[in-house]
């Protein structure tokens, strides 16, 4: 990420002199935050009678026109067209192309005079660029798909010169766990435009549905892009007799074609995602015979997990059918990128394949993670023989990277670092940032959402560049993208939710220089991006409204909770249980407390309800607040807020995915609680979680023990589960063990797992999971 030198003094050579610099202020928000803004005096009027100004190109005249198509509605206005390329020109708004080295490909400069306004680029992504750029100064008004009333149409004297400090700001959508149609896809690449974005990752296959046409094997449209309706997501149930598969859909290459004009249009490149060598149940839905199986099987709503359904790497037929396919995506769309997946490739079946094995012995290779490599390696030389470039997720770097590939990393930072330090280009996804279909505000108040935890804040602090990478390889760091996974998000306006405003957040990371981000800014600017939402009929999140309620161990010992919002707006609160209204408290300072209690706050604007009341009842038990310690973590995607989460005084709800849960996979739970002096205990407690379809099953024992300050055992209690693993529906469970009044120091509690689901579970053998809340001590 190369860093503009100078950049007041270019302003003042290229665009003249001007007005001292100013911070921005509220009526000047735009988002991603430009590299310099010099704010003047006055303003340039748009009105019925401004010209629209470019050269005789093709490209810039499609910009013109998307900017004159975009204003007509709001304004009224049918703009005239000119060719007349004079700087001079009154009341004009001027598309210029330059050939000035300091714009690159996708930067821009525009200078509002109150005679004309004047964008220059050295190319058309950069003009249109300056496009949005233009529309942000407008009042909000102008996003408004109907004529808005009594607005002036005022744009502010201001000159500015911006550039994306990444080459790559990508949003990622998948359409296998639940179709789209066409043209919320298109509304999608608005929102990415709207961004100053310029990817769109479209993940089009997977178990749950074919959704690209492929002239040469229409099977997978007929059979592979469609399922029996299932109200359960991750329900594997076979379909019944008589019924039939109405539930999914696909893109016809004619689809697809006008997507990719559409895209192009707003300078968006879309890269498609074809998975293999797993994620691929919905192929053998139609072709058993490429998987090792060669066992015909369903396109379900959910996913078999593990799933061990994977293409043959020892079936030649298998690279027969993928280059087929591969023939028809490389035709059908412009990037240079194909995307495979690689991702999540269980080899159980590779193992017991004959086919595979002879394979892996024929190429002289070492074991399965070398024959993922080779078939990786294979595929991408096929790829490259079409003109393109392979992406995979960071699995694809198991066995031996691929010599081209580019590797997206979601498991965090450390594939991407890996790759990088090879010499290949990265995409930066991890999941801690970038997966938005995690929830971004209490889960209590939020649709159903995967699990964990992504706030807006967080997003807004996300670096593509890792401090651990070498400096001399920052440059393979080609940006990041934000990944939209359907698991539970089925229609349209789910989809949104969960996209903005963390696409914002995002959207300015990417483009703005690290040391030109500034949370608190962003947040006052945010308040218009809202309202410019609001006027576009986004059907946005509110979680930045939302309070989150949190207790906290201050320094002097006392137990407070603390109450935080992203707005920058007074939080009002009670503590009786009653409603929050704008006459009580404002909260300034954490809040003691000694008792049980139930909080509950929130925002108001203009003395209205900003979304909905946050309540958290906090109940004080002996443990509160107290040091605990974990034998083993739980997993990274259910980990609230780690080990304090159970001695914090708060109790999940009935959705283990609420961010209030601990998941442990596979494995036991112990934890130890130091009480911090003797205290006696009457009784200790942990409640725990059951949901079947799930995975998730109560501990088969809990075993309480009390200890000395030596660490002594005085006593021990084993408490069994009473609900059965086969018991429907979710299940709240309190283990408690009553003690005779033990003196104590020290708590530990031991939950013993099944660790794999049963025989006769539809995961059978696979890794279960126990999912627990907090410990009570009394």
């Amino acid at each position: 990420m190369k860093k503009l030198l100078s950049i007041t003094i270019i302003l003042a050579v290229m665009l003249g002199a001007c007005t001292q610099k100013t911070v921005e202020k509220r009526d000047i928000s735009i988002i991603p935050k430009p590299v310099e803004l010099i704010k003047g005096e006055g303003n340039f009027f748009l009105t019925s009678k401004t010209t629209i100004v470019y050269h005789d190109n093709e490209a810039v005249e499609s910009i013109a026109e998307f900017f004159e198509d975009w204003i007509e509605n709001p304004t009224g206005f049918d703009l005239e067209d000119s060719d007349d390329m004079n700087d001079n020109k009154k009341n004009a708004i001027i598309f210029k192309l330059s050939d000035e080295e300091m714009y690159g490909d996708e930067g821009y400069s525009l200078d509002v005079s109150e005679r004309n306004i004047i964008i220059t680029a050295s190319k058309p992504a950069g003009l249109f660029y300056g496009m949005q750029t233009i529309l942000q100064l407008l009042p909000a008004e102008i996003y408004s798909p109907q004529k808005a009333e009594n607005i002036t149409w005022n744009i502010p004297v201001v000159k500015i010169f911006d550039k994306p400090a990444f080459k790559w700001r990508g949003m990622h959508l998948d359409v296998s766990r639940h179709f789209f149609p066409k043209e919320f896809v298109k509304r999608y690449i608005d929102l990415i435009a709207m961004h100053k974005m310029n990817i769109f990752h479209w993940h089009l296959t997977d178990d749950n549905g074919w959704r690209i046409e492929i002239k040469k094997y229409p099977e997978l449209t007929d059979i592979s892009a469609w399922r029996v309706p299932r109200d359960e997501w991750r329900k594997a149930e076979p379909p019944k007799p008589g019924e039939e598969p109405t539930d999914g859909g696909y893109y016809t290459q004619e689809d697809i074609k006008e997507i990719i004009k559409y895209a192009a249009d707003r300078q968006i490149e879309i890269i498609p995602e074809i998975e293999m060598p797993g994620h691929t149940s919905e192929v053998f839905a139609a072709f058993p015979d490429l998987s090792c199986q060669q066992k015909k099987l369903y396109v379900q709503p959910g996913s078999y997990w593990p799933n061990t359904d994977i293409f043959c790497a020892g079936n030649d037929s298998v690279f027969i059918f993928i280059e087929d396919v591969l023939d028809e995506v490389a035709e059908l769309f412009p990037s240079k990128y194909i995307h495979i997946g690689g991702d999540e490739a269980n080899k159980t079946e590779w193992k017991k394949c004959k086919k595979c094995q002879k394979r892996i012995k024929d190429e002289n290779l070492k074991d399965e993670n070398e024959l993922q490599s080779w078939f990786i390696k294979k595929i991408e030389k096929y790829i490259n023989s079409k003109g393109k470039r392979m992406i995979g997720w960071d699995e694809i770097l198991e066995g031996g990277l691929a010599p081209e590939a580019t590797v997206m990393s979601w498991r965090g930072f450390r594939g991407g670092i890996e790759s990088a330090e090879m010499g290949h280009e990265v995409i930066m996804c991890p999941t801690s940032y970038c997966y938005f279909d995690y929830y971004q505000a209490d889960p209590e108040f939020e649709p159903l959402a995967i699990g964990g935890f992504l706030p807006l804040k967080k997003v807004y602090s996300f670096n593509p560049i890792p401090e651990e990478l070498s400096k001399d390889k920052a440059h393979f760091i080609l940006g990041g993208q934000g990944n939209i996974w359907t698991e539970y998000i089925s229609t349209p306006e789910h989809a949104e939710y969960m996209s903005v405003p963390r696409m914002t957040a995002l959207a300015e990371v990417l483009w703005t220089n690290e040391d030109e981000l500034n949370w608190d800014d962003f947040r006052i600017r945010l308040e218009t991006e809202l309202k410019r939402f609001d006027l576009m009929g986004i059907n946005y999140s509110k979680g930045s409204f939302r309070i989150n309620i949190q207790p906290s161990k201050q320094d002097d010992g006392s137990f407070s909770v603390i109450l935080e919002t992203e707005q920058l707006k007074p939080i009002h609160y009670t503590l009786d249980g009653s409603d929050p209204t704008p006459e009580s408290p404002a909260y300034k300072e954490p809040i003691k407390i000694n008792v049980s209690t139930t909080i509950k706050a929130a925002i108001f604007v203009d003395g209205e309800l900003m979304e909905k009341f946050s309540e958290k009842t906090i109940s004080m038990h002996k443990a509160v607040g107290k040091s605990i310690t974990l034998k083993e973590p739980p997993h990274r995607r259910y980990k609230a807020k780690g080990a304090v989460s159970l001695v914090d005084g708060l109790k999940g709800s009935d959705n283990f995915r609420d961010g209030y849960w601990l998941g442990f996979e596979g494995k036991d739970m112990e934890a130890e609680i130091d009480l911090g002096e003797i205290m006696t205990v009457s009784s200790v407690s942990e409640i725990f979680f059951q949901r079947g379809p799930s995975w998730v099953f109560l501990p088969q024992k809990v075993t309480f023990e009390l200890l000395d300050e030596n660490k002594k055992r005085l006593a021990i209690k084993t408490v069994m589960a009473k609900a059965n693993p086969k018991d429907e529906g979710a299940i709240r469970e309190n283990f408690k063990a009553e003690f005779d009044n033990v003196n104590a120091r020290y708590v530990k509690v031991h939950a013993y797992s099944m660790k794999k689901c049963p025989s006769w579970h539809e995961g059978a053998g696979g890794k279960s999971w126990i999912f627990t809340d907090e410990i009570v001590v009394e």
